[in-house]
């Protein structure tokens, strides 16, 4: 790399579930690397998207959505939201401009307080509201901390996301590039495949199948050069799960099948042949084991 005031760093994206934070870094990095699904709480681990451009590379951390632990799963991903913070450059505080300042958001901006980095405040879903209401909408959250900026977007069409980019990019040290210019994200592709099940999962089964749902990814085999075999297990707490999932005559895991494979070939560029089975493991999100085995590794655990 011959640039010599080429710039790079890292940067945290945070908000209460919802808000719009994979929507964002899966419009930066231009492919999809974040699940998005309108359940609340459906990123679980640090997942990075890569921005690379002749000038920079900003290496994104998309934090699991902060709320109040309930189980071990639940402290897992605030303690790894909140390390995320130690980690970056600046901070990302992504809120939803089609509702009020609340509890959730409150709770965040107590935690980034003793943040030291730059923090800039995202305002997302903009297409959404009349903008002779954003000052107002701004306003709730202006004196809350010493935000380097403002910024209202719209991670779903790309209003001004430009913009957010370019004040990132001002803002970030000299510094080399870290990763490949192809590669958006560091995760094993394992990982990714698991979360695009997942998404799926959560898509059509909606409230009836909650966060008790973890997919691990058992094999990925290439056969050849163009086809690609992938087994894995859709692990769920209770019976009744497995029988939503499943559905009437396996229909209901068909269609979960056959949408995240067609996103996973596109992932990988290749054909795949998907085989999914579902798990009943009672329990499993309060067992420290098997959130290792499920890919929810933390140092305290």
């Amino acid at each position: 790399m011959d640039n010599p005031n080429y710039k790079s760093g890292f940067v945290a994206i945070i908000g209460r579930p919802n808000v719009g934070k994979s929507t964002l870094l899966n419009y930066v990095v231009g492919q999809k690397v974040a699940i998005m699904s309108n359940v609340a709480q459906t990123t679980r681990n640090k997942i990075q998207g890569i921005y690379t451009s002749p000038e920079a590379q900003i290496v994104f951390i998309d934090t699991p959505g902060i709320h109040k632990p309930a189980t071990k799963l639940g402290d897992f991903m605030e303690k790894s939201a909140m390390s995320a913070l130690d980690e970056v450059d600046a901070v990302l505080f992504v809120v939803s401009a089609t509702e009020k300042r609340g509890p959730g958001d409150n709770f965040i901006i107590e935690r980034l307080k003793s943040v030291k980095q730059p923090i800039y405040l995202v305002v997302n879903k903009i297409d959404q509201v009349n903008p002779n209401d954003l000052p107002d909408i701004v306003a709730q959250y202006k004196d809350a901390l010493p935000f380097n900026d403002v910024v209202p977007i719209s991670a779903l069409q790309g209003n001004n996301v430009n913009t957010l980019i370019n004040e990132l990019v001002t803002m970030l040290p000299t510094g080399p590039q870290y990763y490949p210019e192809d590669q958006v994200s560091d995760h094993p592709e394992r990982f990714v495949i698991a979360e695009m099940i997942r998404e799926k999962v959560f898509l059509m089964t909606r409230q009836e199948v909650p966060h008790s749902v973890a997919v691990d990814v058992t094999s990925v085999k290439r056969e050849d050069e163009k086809h690609v075999h992938i087994s894995a297990n859709i692990v769920v707490e209770r019976p009744g799960q497995k029988g939503i999932i499943i559905g009437k005559g396996g229909k209901m895991l068909k269609k979960i099948g056959t949408m995240a494979r067609q996103d996973i070939e596109r992932l990988l560029g290749d054909k795949v042949f998907l085989q999914l089975w579902v798990k009943v493991v009672p329990g499993w999100r309060d067992k420290s084991a098997m959130l290792k085995d499920y890919g929810y590794r933390n140092k305290d655990y």
